[in-house]
């Protein structure tokens, strides 16, 4: 046996494995963040929320910081999956607008105070995320808005 066809023959199994492992994981099943419903302490409901401020919000903040995600079709495709779940979870970690209500006060103006500099230095969005979902990417314009708002938001906590 020649030394080439031997290397060849080690790629094909390589390859094959990889090949196998890609389609098995596509059967374990990932949980979805998805709800229905609104709850009574979502940030739009806690809030009088004017409609330009909540596009930007459930645009640009709302899947990876609420209880219902707004999913993309790769989703379906493992290892995005994990990935996103990931990013996910540890967004409704940091902060979840579905919940906000309940938060206490002093919460509320800590993270009304952490969104506000978080946009402004462009934490936030992630790029990461704004790389598929160009929408998200905000402008200077829907920064201010969202800092003006979120001020006199604040000053009444």
């Amino acid at each position: 046996m020649k030394k080439g066809s031997s290397i060849r023959n080690i790629l094909k199994i390589i390859v094959l494995t990889i090949f196998v492992a890609f389609v098995g994981m596509q059967f374990i099943p990932a949980t979805r963040n998805e709800s229905r419903s609104m709850l009574e302490t979502d940030f739009v409901k806690t809030f009088d929320v004017p409609f330009e401020v909540q596009k930007v919000l459930k645009t640009s903040c709302y899947d990876c910081h609420s209880n219902n995600t707004n999913y993309p079709w790769y989703n379906k495709i493992q290892p995005a999956t994990w990935f996103l779940e990931g990013h996910i979870t540890d967004g409704k970690k940091e902060l979840n607008f579905s919940e906000f209500g309940s938060y206490s006060r002093r919460r509320q103006r800590n993270k009304l105070r952490s969104i506000v500099s978080q946009v402004k230095s462009d934490e936030m969005p992630l790029w990461s995320y704004t790389l598929i979902h160009w929408d998200a990417d905000l402008s200077e314009e829907q920064k201010k808005l969202l800092e003006d708002w979120i001020r006199g938001i604040e000053k009444s906590l």
